[in-house]
């Protein structure tokens, strides 16, 4: 997961540059919302003749007129447009000297006087957060969630006199999510979506395509700004109504409550499902039911009896806490300040004294907040620690939790002694079981810590041995996949991961490959139980594999290099081109369920060595290995966000990691239909890079010259191996005639001896397949097979046993056209086909057949027909005289429908 950052040639040119229909604009607004407006029009080519916005505050420009003035754009600052409800003639005077053909008004928080909208030829167009004519008015975003609104969008439109009642010219739409809050709400869609939509209304209108679409009066609604004394929390609501009132309210005015006689504002709510957790209780002054302090949060009770979550309260001092400390807070002792700690603070009071201009002194008591600081202060806060205190990290939430001087100060200092480092709690299913003590983690792992997923949602993981439930695992949503990803990509720019040296690094992966050694056991009894393979084979192959795969790429970790080029200049040529190899950032790596943790290392192991980070998806029904992983990596030193791990659906969790656009690359082994929509997804989002591996239809073709006796064993290895849940398993077998019978007696009295039960028994050959849906397909599958009349000759039914197993199968007399010659089993049946002997082109021809091109085989003792063979197969690994040989030296990836792009060995490492 590497680009080569080659060295780039620019060309210029004296060409004139002729843009048509480009307008004058005047931008009448402010904010990062209407600097970004502004910088995109300007890209367009239109010309924006002057810039109205507020006033300075506190001695700092707003960001629209910071840009507009660093590019020489005209730019007037009138504290106000009407006196009395009248124009101000001179603010007038000087908007209309600029010549504007349109006002564009991004955010504007003004009262601009009607001469000023409708001076220009094309008038004013307006921004504004809601689908109009639904929520005319101010806080319309936080309308939006207070009303538990399904739908949210923007609306740009001509202004009026009216409040928010011009025509419409467009609107977008987006749906709400239950997590969705103002700043996730505005950040994901209204902020980026609305800077484009302003843009392409303002080239409709160069055009004369622009639409002048009426506002309906039907479903018109207006609200006003909401005040903090309307803000109360109503307890004779439902839970999802209060979660709304209090999401819609954060951060600004904030809904609060009455508890021990003290006003306190709730933020960080989500809805909670399943059983009531456990918890000290809290009475809600109001509430029918005591809310419950618990170690992720205030527990509050709806009328319905139904819950939602809190993160933090904040109390009228200003002090804000997280909810589950509420029943510890108390006198924390005073740190005393080393020399360096001393010169650090002096550092820190500069800064505050100059974002608190107006405060005199900065006393210990200063209070950020009552000190007039505003939300925007806290980002430039966080940003000029990071830039002048040795990049100390925070966090925008540790200045909300600690709001005075001193606190502030206690707080910077454990964090700059490396006291706040949280330790890894984690919270396991136990199992005893295989003679050992299992400690199974089952929450997400999202930046370095184990929690619950934002909607509280769980689902069950099945153990196919006998059916049973082995744990409630988190369920992961949208949201959860945005904080991963936000973790993730901070780690890689700003986090300790994206400095670290590359020797260092691959120390690290030794280490992290260790610990997998170390755990070996409890990981092949996790992967046995999860997913059933044989526990002989996963400590062997599943984390065998896995650890050497860590090992390997370990060492490549300082090792990846790029090249000079030499190049043809004018003589004397003292020019040199390098090349240069880069990680790409945040990676995606979407994993199936055959082999969970063989999967996870060979996609994460290359990934974290080129100095990637990732956010992984295991398996929906296999995901317990991958998260031991996580608790293994963390304990290994590994720094938080750079592994995320996120359980859940692909229909949610994967499609978003395809879409999200900060995600570089996505990795992605599973169905081929699947990966075509992922590949589609990752075009259209950001056209992220993407490796496929996807499915197999391998053709093992087996002359009347080869080895019979190994041509039977590894022949069934070809199709059994791992219950035949295997990519690169022989998914169709072509016999030369004459040995075809032989062959056939062989294989049929070798299945009997196999012992199928439960994979923990060290004498087990076969285990059960992974989940039951699995399971009904492979039965169906054979079914077809027999109705197309292909010959059963042994198996293709249930075992007659709690849990998923069926009997190894074997068809014979498979012609070319029939389903399961065309369709990968991906389970325990074994397909064969005869062919004439000595026609070797014509049985060629019959296995390149397929649109799969994954893997292949062929048994000969002729050589001279094995390279001839080998080199006709259309297939990404050709097995000579054997079958399943793979290492993590030896790169791994298909053709055609079988996907693209290459697992293990150096060809990965050097792309």
């Amino acid at each position: 997961m590497l680009w080569a950052a080659n060295q780039f040639f620019r060309k210029f040119s004296t060409t004139t540059v002729y843009f048509q229909n480009k307008l004058r604009l005047a931008l009448i607004g402010q904010s990062v919302f209407g600097q970004e407006v502004y910088s995109n029009l300007r890209k367009e080519g239109h010309k924006v003749v002057g810039v109205f916005t507020i006033p300075d505050k506190d001695g700092k420009a707003d960001p629209l007129a910071v840009a507009a003035e660093k590019d020489g754009t005209p730019v007037f600052k009138f504290p106000r447009w009407r006196l009395k409800g009248k124009p101000i003639p001179e603010v007038v005077d000087a908007y209309k000297a600029v010549g504007a053909d349109l006002n564009v008004l991004p955010f504007c928080s003004q009262f601009i006087p009607m001469d000023v909208i409708d001076n220009p030829k094309h008038g004013s167009i307006i921004y504004h957060p809601s689908i109009l004519p639904r929520h005319r008015g101010a806080s319309a975003i936080n309308w939006t969630l207070i009303h538990g609104d399904k739908k949210a969008g923007f609306s740009v439109f001509w202004a009026d006199d009216g409040l928010d009642t011009g025509p419409i010219l467009l609107q977008r739409v987006c749906d709400v999510e239950p997590s969705d809050t103002v700043d996730s709400l505005y950040n994901r869609f209204l902020f980026p979506e609305g800077v484009k939509a302003m843009v392409e209304a303002v080239q409709l209108i160069a055009d004369g395509k622009a639409p002048r679409i009426d506002q309906p009066e039907d479903g018109a609604t207006y609200e006003g700004i909401q005040k903090k004394e309307n803000a109360q929390i109503c307890w004779d609501s439902s839970a999802e109504e209060i979660h709304n009132w209090i999401r819609g309210h954060d951060k600004v005015p904030g809904a609060w409550t009455i508890i021990n006689d003290q006003i306190v504002t709730l933020y960080g709510s989500t809805l909670l499902e399943g059983a009531v957790p456990t918890g000290e209780p809290l009475p809600i002054e109001g509430a029918s039911k005591s809310g419950l302090v618990t170690k992720n949060g205030l527990v509050l009770f709806g009328k319905d009896g139904k819950m939602l979550l809190v993160k933090n309260l904040q109390f009228e001092d200003g002090k804000m806490i997280p909810a589950s400390s509420y029943f510890s807070m108390g006198d924390v002792a005073v740190l005393e300040l080393t020399e360096e700690e001393k010169a650090l603070e002096s550092h820190i009071r500069d800064i505050w004294k100059g974002i608190l201009s107006n405060v005199a002194v900065i006393e210990d008591t200063t209070d950020f907040f009552k000190s007039g600081a505003a939300s925007m202060d806290v980002v430039r806060l966080v940003e000029e620690i990071k830039q002048k205190c040795a990049g100390l990290e925070l966090q925008n939430e540790d200045v909300y939790m600690a709001t005075t001087f001193q606190d502030f100060m206690q707080m910077v200092v454990r964090k700059f002694r490396g006291e706040d480092k949280e330790e890894l709690v984690i919270d396991y299913v136990t199992l005893n079981v295989n003679n050992m003590t299992v400690n199974m983690p089952y929450q997400c792992f999202i930046n370095g810590q184990f929690v619950d997923s934002d909607s509280m949602k769980t689902c069950d993981t099945i153990n196919p041995t006998d059916g049973s439930v082995l744990c409630k695992v988190s369920f992961c949503s949208v949201a959860d996949v945005d904080k991963a990803v936000a973790a993730a990509k901070e780690a890689f720019e700003n986090g300790e991961w994206g400095k670290m040296n590359a020797r260092d690094r691959g120390r690290m992966l030794y280490r992290l490959a260790d610990l997998m050694e170390e755990h070996q056991e409890e990981l092949a009894t996790i992967e046995a139980l999860d997913s059933g393979a044989v526990y002989t084979l996963a400590l062997k192959t599943h984390v065998g594999m896995s650890v050497q795969t860590f090992r390997y790429f370990a060492g490549w970790c300082d090792k990846i290099q790029g090249s000079t080029i030499p190049i043809n200049q004018a003589r004397p040529n003292r020019n040199l081109t390098f090349t240069k190899k880069e990680p790409l950032g945040v990676c995606a790596i979407v994993i199936p369920w055959n082999y969970p943790l063989m999967m996870l290392a060979w996609k994460s192991a290359a990934c974290l060595a080129a100095g990637n980070t990732l956010v992984l998806k295991p398996a929906e029904v296999t995901p317990l290995t991958a998260l031991k992983f996580a608790e293994l990596a963390a304990k290994a030193g590994v720094p938080k966000g750079v592994i995320n791990i996120l359980p859940g659906s692909g229909g949610v969790v994967g499609q978003r990691l395809s879409e999200h656009p900060d995600i570089r690359k996505l990795g992605f082994t599973g169905s081929t239909p699947v990966g075509k929509q992922i590949m589609k997804s990752c075009a259209v989002s950001n056209l992220k890079k993407v490796s496929l591996e996807l499915g197999g239809k391998s053709p093992l073709i087996i002359f009347n010259d080869c080895d019979l006796d190994k041509a039977v064993r590894m022949g069934m290895g070809a199709v059994y191996f791992n219950k035949g849940e295997n990519c690169i398993a022989a998914g169709r077998i072509f016999v030369e005639d004459s040995i075809h019978d032989e062959f056939l007696r062989r294989v049929v009295e070798e299945i009997k001896k196999m012992k199928i039960g439960d994979p923990l028994d060290r004498s087990t050959d076969h285990g059960p397949q992974n989940h039951k849906a699995h399971l009904d397909k492979l039965l169906n599958y054979c079914e077809i097979g027999v109705k197309e009349g292909a010959t059963l000759v042994y198996g293709a039914r249930q075992v007659p046993r709690p849990g998923f197993f069926m009997e190894p199968t074997v068809f014979t007399n498979v012609e070319d056209h029939m389903y399961i010659a065309q369709e990968e089993s991906f389970g325990p049946v074994m397909v064969i086909s005869k062919f004439k002997d000595g026609d070797v082109d014509g049985v060629l021809a019959r296995a390149n057949s397929t649109d799969y091109g994954l893997a292949s085989g062929v048994f000969t003792r002729d050589i001279s027909k094995a390279m001839y063979v080998s080199e006709k197969l259309d297939a990404g690994t050709v097995f000579i005289n054997t079958y399943n040989k793979t290492d993590v030296a030896a790169p791994f990836g298909g053709f055609k429908q079988s996907g693209f792009g290459k697992d293990l060995g150096k060809y990965l490492s050097k792309r």
